[in-house]
């Protein structure tokens, strides 16, 4: 059996993805573009870790995007379903 994890554009269907529905307007999401995290908690890109461009949009910027405030990543559905799904297995 294999699981599909979903980014986090999949999940909220934000359309800022590459050639996403916003991104004219909004322009690409960092956690969809950046690869510097490919793989982490089994995602593309930043996609299941969003929370940390979040972090680092909110410091730059000192605001939030229209999607997802950083001080509302622990209450986001996504965020939990990530914590829930993404379980370190150390095989000894």
């Amino acid at each position: 059996m294999k699981v599909k994890y979903l980014n986090c554009w999949e999940f909220k269907k934000c359309g800022r993805e590459p050639n996403g529905i916003h991104v004219a307007e909004l322009g690409v999401c960092p956690a969809a573009s950046n690869n510097d995290v490919d793989g982490i908690h089994n995602g593309k890109n930043g996609g299941r870790c969003c929370w940390v461009f979040k972090a680092s949009e909110v410091r730059k910027n000192r605001v939030g995007s229209s999607f997802c405030e950083f001080t509302e990543c622990r209450r986001c559905t996504f965020y939990k379903l990530v914590r829930r799904t993404s379980t370190l297995i150390v095989v000894i």
